[in-house]
């Protein structure tokens, strides 16, 4: 086993990270940006390690920074975490040439599955069900317009290398295809570096399940159930929970033993996740594979009883699986809510600044993967995630319950946050009886009254004027009882916070 393994990432997975290996008995090295030396990343590790500027490029993406940190703390192994290089084979290859364990899957799985088009090719070869559509890239708009014909409109146009949402359009009619390809393959080439755009059938009503899948150097694989994807905001996952509302042993056996064969088309070892779209006759269609540990992971974890990071750990350390398919069990449900430093009235626009005020929410169920704390500064430079938000319990209904009163808890002070938006969503009857699709987030926004827009001045107004009023006496027979008006709130409100 590692003796010391340095997480080449920040944030909350650093922390995970740490932890993990804490709990195995490994030291750890962090490296930070110097917008992050006083981060809890840096405070936790045993050692830590500048790597440059606050951009990402100059700093946790710098491969050479990364492996020089590596060598200066005498590590044994690098874990990527989710993000940054955890998806870059280059990176994986640059750890193995430098005498590094990657604690991750082969530069050759990663570079196959980071393809869409390639990995595409593989799980075909395989017989994993596919969204009909193109195998090889679609550079010719005559040739888009003949293949989306004969699909059928609506279609999607998906860059090859894309992820997070990034690299997709909806084609609803042939006149939009020339436009919308261009247009794709832009998107595409500035985000990735590779303008390789794909073609398939638009699924009407999708949802979005992911099969978790932990495979050893030894040609033994398993999936631990799976998580339920679909409630996303521009395709970004805001929401997941394990299991799927639309989940029966049958389907799960069916999208298990699917992802597994992705696994083998890929030789694929450690962690990963194979994802799927589920129509509304509940067939499946392989959408990708993410060669790294996932964001929402936790909910896996507390509905299986498995760390997944300690076992990425054991199987970068060359030990078999402990366990077998059969020895999987699934207990209760657990959600799992991204709390962010946004502002959800504002086009969830990010909030960076210093927390004033921090109270997590606790009691049974429930766990707060974080990477803050109170005083710290969320700095601008990167993704303005606070903590994951995880509550389990013995069944979804319970867990939704349980959630709701987390969310109530959580005080965060001094930023914006979307605390109270999932409080919204998971009041929403839809989410209740599971009744959703990728779609719902987005027509719930659009169909959703927004609140007026209240001023900083406006509310520091109202505060004196409530003053004032309640230091008039009521005229005699006049309820003092009576609801304060909607600007006594805030203005109170206002006053609790300073």
């Amino acid at each position: 086993m590692f003796k010391k393994i340095l997480i080449a990432n920040r944030g909350e997975i650093a922390v995970r990270v740490i932890r993990a290996c804490r709990d195995m008995g490994i030291s750890t090295v962090a490296v930070y940006s110097e917008a992050d030396p006083g981060a809890l990343h840096v405070r936790l590790a045993d050692e830590a390690y500048p790597i440059g500027p606050s951009p990402s490029r100059e700093s946790y993406l710098s491969i050479e920074k990364v492996i020089n940190a590596a060598r200066r703390s005498r590590t044994d192994a690098i874990h990527p975490g989710y993000g940054f290089l955890s998806e870059n084979a280059a990176f994986a290859q640059a750890c193995i040439d430098a005498d590094f364990v990657f604690i991750g899957p082969s530069p050759k799985s990663i570079a196959l599955m980071g393809s869409k088009v390639e990995s595409r090719k593989a799980a075909a070869q395989f017989g994993v069900p596919m969204v009909p559509g193109t195998i090889d890239p679609v550079r010719d708009p005559d040739e888009a317009r003949r293949i989306a014909t004969s699909l059928g409109y609506p279609v999607m146009l998906k860059a090859s290398a894309g992820g997070g949402g990034k690299g997709m359009r909806l084609v609803l009619s042939e006149t939009e295809v020339a436009s919308a390809l261009d247009l794709t393959r832009a998107e595409a080439r500035a985000a990735f570096g590779d303008d390789a755009v794909y073609l398939e059938k638009f699924v009407e009503k999708p949802r979005h399940i992911e099969i978790q899948v932990l495979a050893d150097k030894h040609g033994n694989a398993v999936y631990l159930g799976e998580r339920e994807c679909t409630i996303q905001r521009r395709h970004q996952k805001v929401i997941e929970e394990c299991p799927s509302p639309i989940m029966d042993d049958e389907l799960r056996q069916r999208m298990g033993e699917a992802a597994l064969q992705v696994v083998r088309a890929a030789e694929y070892f450690n962690a990963g996740t194979v994802e799927f779209l589920v129509d509304v006759n509940r067939q499946f269609y392989f959408l990708e594979m993410n060669t790294r540990l996932q964001v929402e992971h936790p909910v896996t974890e507390m509905v299986t009883g498995t760390d997944l990071v300690k076992e990425q750990i054991r199987i970068a350390a060359g030990e078999r699986l402990r366990f077998q398919q059969q020895d999987i069990s699934m207990q209760g449900a657990a959600i799992e809510c991204r709390i962010y430093a946004e502002d959800p009235e504002n086009n969830f626009f990010p909030s960076p600044g210093a927390i004033r005020l921090l109270r997590t929410p606790a009691g049974p169920g429930i766990r707060d993967d974080s990477g803050v704390f109170e005083g710290w500064t969320v700095p601008i430079d990167y993704d303005p995630l606070i903590s994951k938000l995880v509550a389990w319990a013995p069944s979804r209904g319970e867990a939704i319950q349980r959630m709701q009163r987390a969310l109530k808890e959580y005080q965060v002070e001094g930023i914006k946050t979307n605390l109270a938006f999932f409080r919204e969503v998971l009041d929403h009857p839809d989410f209740r009886a599971g009744d959703f699709d990728t779609g719902f987030i987005d027509r719930w926004l659009r169909e959703r009254p927004g609140p007026a827009h209240v001023s900083e001045m406006e509310i520091d107004l109202a505060a004196i004027a409530a003053a004032l009023f309640d230091a008039i006496p009521a005229p005699d027979g006049e309820s003092t009882s009576a609801p304060k008006s909607s600007w006594k709130v805030a203005a109170r409100l206002r006053g609790m916070r300073r």
